[in-house]
């Protein structure tokens, strides 16, 4: 059982979103989202849960096509930093998403609600970003569906409520097996989580792939920067930074053992949030593009 999306495109007048993405997510994986702003992981959220259609391509779940589908929709639940229902009360939330989602865990939503201290008796309208943010992630920790898709879950949150989550979110997947897709800009502080990483960039996939085949890519060499020169000057290097007389490179391809390393560099392992970084840069052209997060 998988989402999978073929030659998916998605265009806002001149705006290309979305463009020719294949993908498939399934295998029961906490898969994570990563791309800059304006990268297109917001468009490629709606285009599953069919909030927008695409221009092009297929998207379907289990080989159904998931457009009008009020089967296969009922299957994927997400949860994004724009959705949310301004007149309500939690009581109210809850009865709609029993509504629209059988499975659903009411008492399972409480318990997170009273761990989180979540004001119940409060319209949502009425709360911080946080608390917005801490509404959304009760409900989709009891929805149960086999697809959770989860944009920016912890915004606004802080220290001690995003490791709640992240707890919480564990122990979710622990007794639910499904497939979990998490977009997040705290990459570092997610890492542990994620098991297969997704890396979008201008409305293209550029890497779909388990998250240590792709630190095992990529590493870093430090030291004097004419030797540092020297050492990559037939390697693929993602990206430097030069200080003074000193210059660290990060280089995709095998980590090589120390004792192939000349006198005087230091080698050292990327982190996720330092190979995404350098892979795609900081963003500011998917940003001058203008499209959606």
């Amino acid at each position: 059982m998988a989402i999978e999306l073929k030659n998916v495109k998605k265009s806002f007048g001149k705006t290309r979103a979305l463009d020719n993405v294949t993908l498939t997510i399934g295998g029961n994986k906490i898969f994570g989202l990563l791309g800059n702003n304006g990268a297109g992981k917001s468009t490629l959220y709606k285009v599953i849960t069919s909030r927008l259609f695409a221009s092009a391509g297929s998207v379907t779940l289990d080989g159904q096509v998931i457009r009008d589908n009020d089967a296969a929709l009922g299957q994927i639940y997400m949860i994004h930093e724009r959705s949310y229902f301004g007149g309500m009360k939690f009581a109210g939330y809850l009865k709609w998403a029993k509504r629209f989602y059988p499975s659903f865990d009411i008492n399972k939503a409480l318990e997170l609600a009273e761990m989180f201290k979540l004001p119940t008796n409060k319209n949502l309208s009425t709360l911080s970003t946080g608390y917005r943010s801490i509404y959304k992630i009760c409900a989709a920790l009891a929805v149960n569906t086999p697809y959770l898709l989860l944009d920016e879950p912890v915004l606004g949150l802080d220290a001690r409520h995003r490791e709640m989550f992240y707890k919480a979110l564990l122990e979710h997947y622990g007794d639910n097996p499904g497939n979990i897709v998490l977009s997040t800009h705290l990459i570092d502080e997610a890492a542990f989580l994620i098991e297969h990483c997704i890396v979008i960039d201008n409305g293209k996939i550029i890497r779909d792939a388990p998250a240590a085949d792709l630190l095992a890519e990529g590493y870093s060499v430090s030291g004097l920067a004419s030797e540092v020169d020297i050492f990559t000057e037939n390697r693929k290097v993602l990206n430097s930074t030069t200080v003074g007389a000193l210059k660290t490179a990060f280089i995709s391809g095998e980590v090589p053992k120390k004792a192939q390393l000349p006198l005087g560099l230091e080698l050292g392992r990327m982190s996720l949030q330092e190979y995404f970084v350098k892979l795609v840069g900081d963003g500011e052209e998917s940003s001058k593009n203008g499209k959606e997060g």
